[in-house]
């Protein structure tokens, strides 16, 4: 096989990081220059932006492979042990001088390695390590630096990671145990949550340390995420959602990243021979939300499906409302900010400007809609002044008119 050389293999190995969502720059620390060394990249400051696409991956970062290598035969990954693609490999010096070059061409502002594993597991998170600690201790990189933790490496580099990293993950990869032991049989559940387990007590550990002394070294400042696959197995939306509740419970997880399966040649004939619909993802993403910013249980958000299933054609903050329409209408005016923000429509932004407003005087449904995008969505739910919505029982259909199309960008488009 002729010799690849840099451009070739960042074509593939860019490609090949793709298909994991997993990485973001939110809730990182400034890293300056201390004691005036200097140092190249910041992870905040003029300049620096983080972008966002509508499946959730960070726009700005070098998202790359080490190598597509790897020794497991994980039935849906492209890059399972027998997948008939073309494979590359990085050495360290090369993911280093990229991400160099990326950022002083302001291409990126941090780097996102993950990798197949090659040789061992062992192996394979040494060279990643090496990656992090040549950034940060030879070439004085200040940028930010998201690693992928392999669950079966030592504990030792796992913590080593954490010392150069912003965020370390570990994907659960599928939703369920059952579902991981059909398709990634070479893959332990007990495993990838107990390197989990490690990570929280290291950042709680570190975290601590750092309230008692300030030259304690600080560990995976940004925390750790993880990234289910949605639709490769039979998981339903309501097993997905009891899932990532319980990992952030466990493990005070920064991030839950929810990738829509893409089929792959060669499949196993048990895997579906089509990606679910985009918009099931974008339906869960909005559930998360719903549990980490609007005060919704679990439950609530498993209540909102049908049959286990979020509905494709409303939002789930909507159809647990549709389903609980014995609470509604409220009174904008005198609603506590929990109910509030139970309203189809309304945002955390919003319903903290209602509550701040609401103070001085009382509030119409025209001073509402300024705060939203659409007061249509609104009107059903709230009572003003001046306004009673009218026929707001189980008699009136609102479904259809609570619908409201959603653009989103292809999951892998440029």
């Amino acid at each position: 096989m002729a010799k690849l050389d840099t451009r070739e293999k960042l074509a593939i190995l860019a490609d090949a990081a793709k298909y994991d969502a997993s990485c973001a720059s939110s809730g990182t620390t400034k890293r300056d220059s201390a004691g005036g060394k200097g140092g190249i990249g910041s992870t905040e400051g003029m300049g620096i932006c983080h972008a966002y696409a509508p499946d959730g991956r960070c726009i700005s970062l070098l998202k790359i492979l080490l190598t597509n290598s790897c020794i497991f035969d994980c039935a849906y990954c492209i890059n399972r042990k027998s997948s008939n693609v073309r494979r590359a490999r990085f050495t360290v010096d090369e993911v280093v001088q990229l991400t160099l070059a990326f950022y002083r061409r302001n291409y990126i502002e941090g780097l996102f390695l993950s990798s197949g594993i090659i040789g061992s597991s062992n192996y394979t998170m040494e060279q990643i390590v090496h990656v992090a600690k040549e950034l940060r201790e030879t070439h004085q990189f200040r940028g930010y630096i998201h690693l992928k933790t392999i669950p079966d490496a030592d504990p030792a580099l796992i913590e080593a990671a954490g010392l150069y990293a912003d965020r370390l993950s570990i994907n659960v990869e599928l939703p369920t145990e059952s579902g991981l032991a059909a398709y990634a049989p070479e893959k332990d559940a007990a495993r990838i949550r107990g390197s989990m387990g490690q990570l929280r007590r290291h950042i709680d550990d570190t975290a601590d340390a750092k309230k008692r002394y300030r030259s304690a070294p600080t560990f995976a400042p940004a925390g750790q995420s993880t990234q289910m696959i949605v639709g490769a197995d039979d998981a339903r939306d309501s097993d997905i959602v009891g899932a990532a509740s319980q990992l952030y419970d466990r493990y005070r997880l920064r991030r839950v990243y929810y990738s829509a399966f893409s089929p792959i040649p060669d499949a196993s004939s048990s895997l579906p021979p089509s990606r679910p619909p985009l918009m099931r993802e974008h339906r869960l993403y909005q559930a998360d939300w719903l549990m980490r910013f609007y005060g919704f249980a679990p439950k609530e958000v498993q209540a909102a499906t049908d049959d286990g299933w979020l509905p494709l054609d409303v939002d789930p903050k909507t159809a647990w409302a549709l389903k609980h329409r014995d609470i509604f209408p409220i009174d904008v005016n005198f609603a506590p900010r929990e109910m509030l923000l139970r309203v189809p429509g309304l945002g955390v932004k919003a319903v903290n400007r209602i509550v701040a407003a609401r103070r001085w005087r009382r509030l119409r449904l025209e001073d509402v809609g300024r705060l939203t995008v659409s007061v249509d969505r609104i009107r059903p739910f709230l009572i003003a002044d001046g306004w009673r919505p009218t026929l707001v029982g189980d008699k009136l259909d609102l479904r259809p008119t609570l619908r409201a199309p959603v653009k989103q960008l292809d999951l892998f488009a440029a």
